[in-house]
């Protein structure tokens, strides 16, 4: 109990919080869509019978990741925008109410792409046919790819957003 009323703890720097989740989330993002997937179908592995349950495994420690970067980011503005300072909650910024609403649509494209979007692919992915050498890519997977790519367009759009919300406040701060 003395921990929680004691006065000389300093508080989490919620600011570096927000800017190291962002950069790590939209880094990475960026990472898995240009480098690392391209990179599995040049290869070929989407031609092999058990990339459905590989790219399911991969993408659920990377979607859970992205669960937890999207948590921290709206924990941080939330707290941020609760802050009060000298100059309260901006028009623009992070603490503008577009940053909050921006990080609620960041959690609900990573929702939708982690208990949603995610298993359905790896479902129509599944090889059922194990003696089956030439299984072809299930006629809907490549509508699932459009909307998975759109939502990570959507995504990272948002991230970019948010970045340039947060750099925007840095840049008035300098001048202050």
């Amino acid at each position: 109990m003395n921990t929680l009323s004691n006065p000389s703890l300093k508080s989490l720097n919620w600011f570096g919080v927000i800017l190291l989740s962002l950069t790590f989330w939209f880094s990475s993002s960026l990472l898995m869509d240009l480098v690392i997937m391209p990179g599995l179908f040049v290869s070929g592995m989407m031609s092999q019978a058990d990339f459905g349950a590989a790219g399911y495994s991969l993408f659920w420690v990377f979607n859970r990741l992205e669960l937890v970067c999207a948590a921290l980011i709206l924990t941080g503005l939330l707290v941020a925008r609760q802050a009060r300072d000298d100059q309260g909650v901006r028009v623009s910024g992070i603490r503008s109410r577009w940053a909050v609403e921006i990080a609620l649509a960041l959690l609900a494209i990573t929702l939708g792409l982690t208990y949603g979007l995610s298993p359905a692919m790896a479902a129509l992915g599944a090889s059922l046919r194990a003696l089956d050498p030439a299984a072809a890519l299930p006629a809907g997977m490549n509508q699932l790819h459009a909307l998975y790519f759109g939502l990570e367009a959507l995504k990272l759009l948002g991230c970019g957003t948010l970045l340039s919300l947060f750099f925007q406040d840095l840049q008035v701060s300098e001048t202050l």
